[in-house]
């Protein structure tokens, strides 16, 4: 039976655009509090101001997943006005597509962990404390179905997500004893704004050429709130990058013999 979310108290990181922006609107249209988290306060107050003339109830809360005293304030903000968190959608991250060599030590290796991999933890860890005193509550973590299958151009963003997954599985296992659900997401590839802060070099522009569907952010949102709903252990969607994952993990070989022929005949420097 699908679990009721009317009333139900949802923090949301990166809410400010893509999946965040989508889920948080659905999350309201079922009756959800939803607490929208980000750094662009402009973008989470204009979101906030949309839910709230269509009937629902949302509040903005600028911050920065890189900074613990922010992820602090904004859990803490949240249980003074609500008195709990029942979902933590952990949202907020970022990538980039080039090759390892060409990276920026600072913002593509040590700011894009630190977001995607330690400000999902960070965000956590905060709000877990109160979730075991009252017996309940779900975390949806959102990787990528690049934490499920490594490949190149992708390295540190793969790496970043291959550590949300095991931490997904780890708190599960540690924490389900005591009501609390934990749920991750793995999508494949998306049309949202996520892809147009990624530097356009030619070797995002060789990854651009290979034809593949996208995924709407709209429809990925929807999933999330249906994990809400009916909460699941992960999720990967399209069905089919299943078959792939599989296919990676029985048959690796195969696999780096068709990414050294990818990588053999595209690596060029920018």
């Amino acid at each position: 039976m699908a679990i009721n979310l009317k009333n139900k108290v949802v923090l949301i990181t990166g809410a400010s655009s893509g999946f965040g922006e989508d889920a948080a609107r659905i999350f309201a249209k079922e009756g959800c509090k939803v607490v929208l988290a980000a750094r662009r306060l402009d973008r989470l107050q204009s979101l906030a101001a949309d839910i709230q003339s269509a009937g629902g109830e949302a509040l903005a809360i600028p911050a920065d997943v890189n900074e613990l005293a922010e992820i602090e304030l904004m859990v803490q903000t949240t249980l003074d006005l609500y008195g709990h968190i029942d979902i933590l959608f952990n949202n907020a991250g970022f990538g980039s597509v080039d090759w390892f060599e060409n990276l920026d030590p600072a913002r593509d290796i040590e700011t894009m962990i630190r977001v995607n991999l330690i400000g999902t933890m960070l965000v956590t860890r905060a709000t877990i404390p109160h979730m075991l005193e009252r017996g309940s509550g779900h975390i949806i973590n959102m990787s990528s179905v690049a934490g499920l299958i490594a490949a190149p151009l992708i390295s540190n963003y793969s790496a970043s997500k291959y550590g949300v997954r095991a931490f997904t599985d780890s708190l599960r296992r540690e924490v389900s004893p005591f009501g609390i659900k934990v749920s991750g997401i793995y999508p494949g590839p998306a049309a949202t704004e996520f892809g147009t802060h990624i530097k356009n070099t030619r070797s995002r522009q060789t990854v651009k050429r290979i034809k593949y569907p996208h995924l709407t952010s709209e429809y990925v949102a929807l999933r999330v709130v249906n994990v809400a709903k009916r909460p699941v252990r992960s999720l990967v969607i399209p069905w089919w990058f299943r078959v792939i994952t599989g296919f990676d993990m029985l048959f690796p070989v195969v696999v780096d013999w068709i990414l050294y022929t990818f990588s053999k005949k595209n690596h060029k420097l920018d």
